[in-house]
Formats: C-alpha cells, sequence, structure tokens
C-alpha cells in the first residue's frame, strides 16, 4: 500500500539554508551528511542523484581501481538519469570515523551485509537511519545482528538496473521505483521525511506500510529467474519461452510461494506462475544480476535468493527440490571464481 510522501514546509525554504526538525529522537537534516557503503553499479546511482541536491556524500568500497578514478576524475553516470560526470563526491577506502552521518545506505550484495553492519556499528547512533537496498530473503537478519532495529529501514528497488561500464563510470539502465518501508510497516514521519529527501534527488520513490509483503512477491520473481537463467545461461524471456526451462523456473516459483503461504506472508497474488510469468514478460531481454555476476566471474547472492528457500525448506519440512538442484549448480560453477 503506497504513500505518496507528505510535503514538507522546510523543503520550500531557500537552498542556501540548513534546518533540522525534532522528529521523535531523530535529527531530521533537510540536507543529510550521506554515506553508501558499496559503490558498485546501484550504489553509483544512489551516491550520484543524492548528491546533486545539496546533500554532503561519502561513498566507501575495497574497490582500489573504482574509488581511485572516482577521485581522481568523479564518478561519470551515463542512461536513464543522464549524462553527466559527479566530482563532488567524497570517496575512500574506509569509513570516515570522525563523520556524524544521518543517514547510511548499504548497496552491497546480500552476501556483503554483515560486514557492512559490522563495520558501521560503531558510527551508529540512535539518530542515525540506515536503509539496506538488497535482493533476497535473509540479509536483514543479518543487519539486526549489529544495528538496533528502530534504525532500519527497507528498500526495494523496482525496475532498477545499472551496470559497470569500468572503473569510475556507470551505465544506468533504468529507474522504476524505489519502496521504502519501516520493519513494522508502520508509515512514520522520518520514513516520509526520507522519501522526500530522495524524490528532491531525482528518485520515483514511495513509502509502504507492507514492505515485507514486497520483499517476498519480488522474492518470488528472482527466484524464478535468477538460478535457472544462470544455469540454463539465457535471459528471462528464452526461460519463458522454452518449455523445459519453465518448467524448471515454474517449479522454484512454486516452492517459494508454498513456503510464503506456510510463514502466512500476505501476497497480492493466488497464482503465483501467472505473476511471476507476466513480471518476466514486462523485461524479456533482461539478465538478473546472478546470471550478470557468473559472466563477470563473480559470486552470486545465491544463498540469499534460490539457496534461501533451500533452507527455509528445510526449516518448514517442505521440499524444494527444484531449488536445491539448481542452488548446487551454481555453487558449483561459482568454485572456480
Amino acid at each position: 500500500h503506497p504513500h505518496p510522501a507528505t510535503p514538507d514546509p522546510l523543503w520550500s525554504r531557500g537552498l542556501g539554508d540548513v534546518y533540522k526538525r525534532q522528529i521523535h529522537k531523530y535529527d531530521i537534516c533537510v540536507f543529510m551528511k550521506i554515506l553508501v557503503y558499496g559503490i558498485g553499479a546501484m550504489g553509483s546511482i544512489y551516491a550520484s542523484l543524492l548528491s546533486r541536491s545539496s546533500n554532503e556524500v561519502f561513498v566507501v568500497d575495497p574497490w582500489k581501481e573504482h574509488i581511485s578514478e572516482i577521485k581522481k576524475n568523479g564518478l561519470k553516470i551515463e542512461g536513464a538519469s543522464g549524462n553527466y560526470t559527479y566530482k563532488n563526491i567524497n570517496a575512500s577506502f574506509s569509513i570516515p570515523k570522525k563523520i556524524k552521518f544521518d543517514l547510511i545506505i548499504i548497496a552491497t550484495k546480500a552476501s556483503g551485509v554483515k560486514k557492512a553492519a559490522q563495520d558501521i556499528k560503531e558510527i551508529t547512533n540512535n539518530k542515525t537511519i540506515i536503509i539496506s537496498i538488497q535482493n533476497g530473503i535473509g540479509s536483514t537478519d543479518d543487519l539486526k545482528l549489529y544495528i538496533p532495529k528502530n534504525n532500519i529501514i527497507i528498500g526495494v528497488a523496482d525496475g532498477f538496473g545499472a551496470s559497470i561500464v569500468k572503473p569510475g563510470h556507470i551505465h544506468h539502465n533504468a529507474m522504476k521505483l524505489i519502496r521504502l518501508g519501516e520493519l513494522d510497516n508502520k508509515v512514520t514521519e522520518r520514513l516520509n521525511l526520507i522519501c522526500d529527501l530522495w524524490s528532491k534527488a531525482g528518485f520515483n520513490v514511495l513509502a509502504y506500510d507492507n514492505i515485507n509483503q514486497l520483499i517476498w512477491e519480488k522474492f518470488i520473481c528472482n527466484v524464478t529467474f535468477s538460478a535457472p537463467c544462470t544455469v540454463y545461461e539465457c535471459s528471462v524471456g528464452e526461460i519463458i519461452n522454452n518449455h523445459d526451462y519453465w518448467k524448471v523456473a515454474s517449479g522454484c516459483a512454486l516452492e517459494a510461494f508454498e513456503i510464503a503461504m506456510k510463514k502466512n506472508i500476505p501476497l497480492s497474488f493466488d497464482a503465483p506462475i501467472e505473476y511471476v510469468r507476466n513480471f518476466g514478460l514486462k523485461m524479456p531481454k533482461a539478465k538478473p544480476s546472478m546470471y550478470l555476476d557468473h559472466l563477470s566471474k563473480r559470486k552470486s547472492e545465491i544463498d540469499f535468493i534460490n539457496g534461501r528457500v533451500e533452507i527455509m525448506g528445510e526449516e518448514l519440512n517442505i521440499k524444494t527440490p527444484y531449488n536445491f538442484i539448481l542452488s548446487s549448480i551454481v555453487r558449483q560453477k561459482e568454485l572456480v571464481f
């Protein structure tokens, strides 16, 4: 259930002025000090757009060539959000410990969230807002091991794609919608203000009171296409149009759907195959990030997507042969990466 961000009178004031507003225990700045942890393709888009609306943006990543290029020549973005080189982004290999960040965005793969949480724990106070935007299921649990629940906002990227051309250069493929929600599914004043912040930076963003449902609906779609496309080395449309491939992908979807039903997860559909097929038909040429990882000889998020179905199936005594077999094949392929 989307909630359009409530306009705040602070936003209509002059750009040269900085105001603070007390929201419960949070000092919400009109312009924020923002840390983007993980500056891959998606993190680069978040950082670049947020930096052009007068926020002070810092990025951190261990990828030396990328960070060095950003420090030297700026971050070049081309595509859906325009063509521009951003030279106002503060890039480093490690987190600046002396800066009090208002907002930290974790933009790593799901497998990197646990380390991210460990790293940002010491610079997080009760007013720091942490936004985590990942694929799959399970990374939020890793985050909550180190970061208090009250600090966390969850994001779901819908129809949002980007790819790395080379260090310091990102191609922005598409940007449909960023969905944000509190873990307790309430639309709070701070959530609306964060949505305003992203909206002013150029994102299409909405606050939701059912973020867990959205996570699961996207998860079932990811399960349907991620491992199958990776194993069969093909696009989403090719999976749908091949009878044998689609039978396997449908099996993956049905197993994830059965687990959602067992967990009493509310969903907006009761015909999962029709739902995931319609989802895939909107982007037939797309290749899931898992397949793109393999094309680049990188390990994927298999343990948080199809592999997570396998784990939850064991916990709930639900058989998941399709996801088990495909996950094992993906892991075997990754042994040489």
